[in-house]
């Protein structure tokens, strides 16, 4: 047996041996996966050694993620090339396994190279992988292990609780409670005004030199920061409740109603209709700017229905807001300090696209269309702002192949990675000023995509009481057929599909919903359906 199959063969061994890889996918073959897999470890020319080598990538994906099957090819590709680009992200360390964001060392980092700023898109994309000690792992080392959670801003209660939604297993939640709590009160201590919202450099939200920020060394009132806390203290109080807690419970859902309104009350302009950065002081008014983080409260379900706050979502597609062939930009288009520069710092926050603030962006649209009676945004609007992300996956070689890619900041309306173009000047592209180099980009682990094609597009909507809701976004009369297969929820295997006439998958036409391969749920059109998962 020669290395690489005898590599691939002890991870399949080890995939089959663990507890959760029982079920198999019920209609899809994972040829077509193995096929694209090929052409990524072909193209491929960095190796960084971590957990899961490119020879084993195929098997270690067969094992673990959903196959995705639709009649865009390019989606199709990109979908299973995120799968790719995360597992390089899995490090086995003397602390268990961590997931990290850059893939070469950078200076910034804390131990093992982690970064606690794209965590919580480490947790959200994460979820859906069968083997469950890599996100158990990560877990208890932000708290127990030596991580740095506050080093940057991050969503982590929440990333736990999503998580034990998805699992239907809130064990790991309810053990991490005091550390979770422990967490929200640093935060307190070190970031929470007078006032009672919360404060935030830009830099520490990850998202240096914005605009909102430029005037004020950045430190501000963010829509970030402020929604990210409630969505801790809203998930510490579901914890607490699981947990036989009730009076910390009732405690964090006040919490969390506090911070609700001061970010409706403080930080939302009713005349531009935006949620915008409040910079720090007594008498400071909210900054002149739309940024696209001012979608960020939808994340967390903080803005209240039927209240007029989705008119917001108009910005996206508004050619001077946010639309752009390579976006969606990360300020308004129309500001005066809209900035496209490749000089000084290689990474700002004042224009370029960031598929960060994208995949916040896209989560929150998924919300807003799942969730809140409004005329503002569509499924079309999900759909076309999906297709432009999955467009910008794409870099031209010198040799002039366009390959799959994934890397830091675009340019807006040209498609090219800012960040990579600029580090290819620095010291002919070496290592050594911790900086990570020119690769240092390559397969960025810093936001989602495959989750927003299970839970937007094809529209799985995790429930904590193991309940199947499917809500697809796909525009109707769009594509004739999709199918999401090998699905881990609730400790069962869903396959979701959708085929107009029949003939694609040979199992019944319209949207159909499977567990263990026996359907468990049926709709003639791409219209919601909620179905109860069979006792086993």
């Amino acid at each position: 047996m020669n290395l690489k199959l005898a590599i691939s063969f002890v991870w399949l061994s080890l995939a089959l041996a663990a507890p959760l890889f029982a079920g198999t996918p019920a209609i899809l073959s994972p040829d077509t996966m193995r096929g694209y897999v090929e052409t990524f470890n072909r193209y491929d020319h960095t190796h960084f050694g971590q957990a899961i080598s490119n020879e084993a990538a195929a098997d270690w994906m067969a094992a673990n993620v959903p196959l995705f099957d639709c009649p865009d090819k390019d989606m199709e590709e990109i979908y299973h090339f995120r799968w790719w680009t995360f597992r390089k992200h899995i490090k086995q360390t003397a602390d268990g396994f961590v997931i990290t964001e850059f893939l070469p060392q950078v200076s910034w980092s804390g131990k093992h190279n982690t970064i606690s700023c794209p965590a919580g898109h480490h947790f959200r994309e994460g979820r859906w992988i069968r083997d469950t000690r890599y996100l158990d792992d990560y877990a208890v080392f932000w708290f127990r292990k030596g991580g740095s959670p506050r080093s940057y801003s991050f969503w982590a209660a929440d990333s736990v609780l999503q998580r034990a939604i998805t699992l239907g297993n809130f064990d790991q939640a309810i053990d991490l409670l005091p550390d979770l709590i422990a967490n929200y009160k640093e935060w307190e201590k070190s970031r929470l005004e007078p006032d009672g919202l919360f404060w935030q450099v830009d830099d520490r939200d990850g998202m240096e030199l914005s605009v909102g920020g430029r005037d004020h060394r950045g430190q501000g009132k963010r829509p970030t920061i402020n929604s990210y806390m409630f969505g801790d203290a809203a998930a510490i109080a579901v914890i607490a409740a699981k947990a036989g807690k009730p009076e910390i419970a009732d405690s964090y859902r006040e919490k969390a109603e506090q911070l609700r309104q001061l970010i409706l009350g403080k930080l939302w302009d009713e005349e531009a209709k935006f949620f915008k950065v409040l910079p720090r002081g007594v008498d400071a008014k909210l900054v002149d700017v739309r940024e696209l983080h001012g979608y960020t409260p939808w994340y967390f379900g903080i803005p209240p229905r039927g209240k007029g706050y989705e008119a917001a979502w108009k910005q996206l597609l508004d050619p001077k807001g946010f639309q752009a062939p390579y976006g969606p930009t990360t300020a308004e288009r129309r500001h005066s300090g809209f900035t496209l520069s490749y000089e000084g710092h290689e990474c700002q926050w004042n224009g370029p696209s960031w598929p960060f603030a994208t995949s916040v962006t896209l989560t929150a649209l998924a919300n807003v269309l799942h969730d809140y009676p409004q005329e503002s945004v569509t499924r079309r609007d999900y759909f076309e702002t999906l297709n432009t992300y999955t467009k910008s996956h794409r870099l031209k070689r010198d040799d002039g192949s366009i390959v799959p890619w994934i890397d830091e900041n675009l340019h807006p309306d040209t498609g090219d990675w800012i960040a990579r173009t600029r580090l290819k000047s620095w010291k002919n592209g070496t290592w050594d000023a911790g900086k990570g180099g020119v690769e240092r980009g390559k397969d960025y682990n810093h936001s989602t995509y495959c989750d927003l094609i299970i839970t937007g597009l094809v529209g799985l909507r995790p429930q904590a009481d193991g309940s199947v809701v499917v809500n697809p976004l796909l525009p109707d009369e769009t594509w004739d057929y999709f199918c999401l297969d090998g699905i881990s929820y609730h400790g069962r295997t869903l396959t979701i599909f959708y085929d107009k006439t029949g003939e694609r998958y040979g199992k019944g036409k319209g949207l159909r919903v499977l567990a263990d391969g026996k359907e468990i749920g049926s709709n003639e059109n791409l219209g919601s359906l909620r179905s109860a998962l069979p006792v086993q």
